[in-house]
């Protein structure tokens, strides 16, 4: 039966039912083929905290949204287009979201009494009105997967199980996506369960025959390949693309990388990711707690190593003495701070940013350290570089604020040249740099004997011959590292250590303003994962005829030198934060304007249609 094919230029897709059911590997695997196809995309995973809640309830839905298009795009979407409900529960938690008129593909399995009443509703919605004004296609998902599978060796339970597959094979049929790539997926990851593979191969194509040759489904859609650099590309999630970086980081700079790391959501694949890569020269270790992996990661820092401590903001807590330690001992090591909601626990699978504060000054006395956030998944590839930049010229500890919106989200991301990429070559001291009249006429070595443009120490490799020299936690005296008391040296010692890191912005690009009418009034400042959606909003003032300027800041701390004379430059400067304001009170301190703040602290990111309304009432446009 031929059937219409219909051109649209951007989807968004949301794919959701009960935490355990394969929606994360279902909308993966839509991206994996979405982005082998060549369109931009933009992808958010939301799942809850509980390793398996409740079957059939709220708590327990986790879904996948994905955005694609033929152009370039900033986010996952604020809305879906389509959703893919496999349970009375994923209908109603994602119902709101949907705008009237979408999509909705609704598995009619779960729809009891019983289950109705389980998420609240007193009547079946699919009978009651309560869809009216959506394009409803109720199926029997489960039982087209069951009757697909009829014949094989598995359980009616188990063949249950693979109506994701069938559901991926539908909209992989709606949306005129790649098959072979997901078939040889499914056929490697149970390469050891044939019986598995086979009945996942089986329902993903008879999902595919279904739209094809079924009536409720008369129209497919083609959304064409983005036009991009030329480049190779390919589909990667920010903690893939931050431990790919920190591998990186660890070639150019020629040193062993080492992890010292307790897992915690949503840090953990960046210790699963470099756990594979010993070829490499990468060493992880799991700790028995936040505490011992971090003092592990500053060991190996003594040691001559490239050295980086992952973790979550609880985490983060618990690593502070030692942080601090390292402020003292001024060692390079790399702290990612991977955020998620707090306080406490909090959320442990929600997206925040509320660390900026806690990265900033979080640590007992004066205890600076330079902070760079990623802007997207792709960035943490490029910002593990400029971490390891930092850390490595300075000899300093540096912050890595990524958060759980980027660490799980994907983008197609250019795999950029090796020669392109930053040389981070570091000499260690091999000599006794003191008076050689000094010590007998052998002179001395002078562990704070600093760089004069820098001011970094030098860096000796324990047991290099006439290099000895103290560490720990007690003030050294400066020059040559022994314990002093001595006020004076305390506050030349502190003054120092704060210089050391302001003048690392004597080292910083210029920062980039797009302001494309080059008369706007308003400035939107943003920093880490707020890139997308602030983008995606000025797009949209643009488009209403408004002007706008938007600048984003990869360092933190320190502020570009030049941050203080592009602000001047705007009547209002308008900072979106998912926190409540915590880079606004520190550039409302530093540089004594009056921010807007606008901020939220749900878990979920930004829309950007909400941006964009607060943003024309900034400039008081209609």
């Amino acid at each position: 039966m031929a059937k219409n094919v219909e051109q649209l230029d951007q989807v968004v897709i949301r794919i959701a039912g009960d935490s355990g059911d394969g929606m994360q590997l279902t909308g993966d695997r839509f991206t994996q083929e979405t982005a082998v196809f060549g369109n931009d995309l933009a992808t958010f995973p939301n799942f809850p905290a509980e390793i398996r809640a409740p079957q059939g309830t709220l708590a327990g839905v986790s879904s996948f949204q994905v955005h694609f298009a033929d152009h370039d795009i900033l986010t996952p979407g604020d809305r879906p287009d389509v959703l893919v409900a496999m349970n009375p529960a994923a209908l109603k938690a994602n119902l709101g979201d949907m705008p009237k008129g979408g999509t909705l593909i609704v598995d009619t399995r779960d729809f009891t009494t019983r289950a109705l009443a389980r998420v609240g509703w007193s009547s079946n919605p699919l009978e009651d009105g309560t869809l009216d004004g959506f394009q409803v296609h109720a199926v029997d998902l489960t039982q087209l997967t069951l009757d697909a599978l009829e014949g094989s060796e598995l359980s009616r339970k188990d063949a249950g199980r693979s109506k994701n597959m069938f559901a991926l094979g539908l909209l992989s049929w709606m949306y005129s996506r790649p098959t072979e790539g997901t078939l040889n997926f499914v056929r490697t990851k149970f390469a050891t369960k044939p019986d598995i593979a086979e009945a996942n191969v089986a329902a993903f194509k008879a999902g595919y025959n279904f739209g094809e040759t079924t009536e409720a489904f008369g129209v497919s859609y083609e959304v064409k390949p983005a036009r991009v650099e030329p480049g190779t590309y390919r589909n990667i999630s920010g903690n893939l693309a931050l431990a790919y970086g920190l591998v990186a980081a660890g070639q150019r700079s020629g040193l062993p990388v080492f992890l010292g790391a307790y897992p915690i959501t949503p840090a953990s694949d960046i210790l699963h990711e470099l756990s594979k890569h010993k070829r490499f020269g990468v060493r992880t270790f799991q700790a028995e707690d936040e505490i011992a992996g971090i003092g592990a990661a500053l060991g190996a820092a003594f040691g001559g190593a490239l050295a980086i401590t992952t973790s979550s903001g609880p985490g983060i807590a618990l690593k502070g003495e030692t942080i601090g330690l390292a402020v003292s001992l001024e060692l390079p090591l790399i702290v990612c701070d991977i955020q998620r909601g707090g306080p406490s626990t909090g959320l442990p699978t929600k997206t925040e940013q509320s660390d900026l504060m806690q990265a900033m000054y979080g640590r007992n006395g004066e205890a600076p350290v330079p902070i760079v956030a990623p802007r997207s998944p792709g960035d943490c590839f490029d910002a593990a570089l400029e971490a390891a930049r930092i850390a490595l010229t300075y000899r300093t500890p540096v912050f890595l604020l990524s958060d759980g919106y980027l660490a799980n989200g994907s983008e197609p991301w250019v795999v950029p040249s090796v020669d392109d990429l930053p040389d981070l070559h570091v000499e260690f001291q091999t000599e006794r740099n003191g008076d050689p009249e000094a010590n007998g006429g052998e002179g001395e070595y002078l562990p704070y004997l600093r760089d004069v443009e820098t001011l970094a120490r030098p860096w000796a490799v324990p047991g290099t011959p006439g290099l000895e020299h103290r560490i720990g936690g007690i003030e050294k005296a400066d020059r040559t590292g022994n314990i002093s008391y001595d006020p004076d040296n305390h506050d030349f010692m502190t003054r120092t250590r704060q210089a050391k890191v302001d003048g690392i912005a004597r080292s910083l690009p210029p920062m980039e303003v797009e302001d494309p009418s080059g008369d706007a009034r308003v400035l939107v400042l943003g920093w880490g994962s707020t890139y997308g959606p602030i983008g995606a909003a000025c797009r949209q003032v643009r488009a209403a005829g408004a002007s706008i300027a938007q600048a984003h800041l990869r360092h933190l701390n320190p502020f570009p030198d030049d941050l203080g004379e592009i602000l001047a430059r705007y009547d209002k400067v308008v900072i979106p934060e998912m926190n409540l304001g915590q880079l606004a009170t520190l550039i409302r301190a530093r540089y004594l304007i009056d921010a807007i703040s606008v901020t939220q602290v749900r878990g979920l990111p930004f829309k950007a249609d909400e941006l964009a309304e607060m943003l024309l009432a900034a400039i008081g446009a209609e």
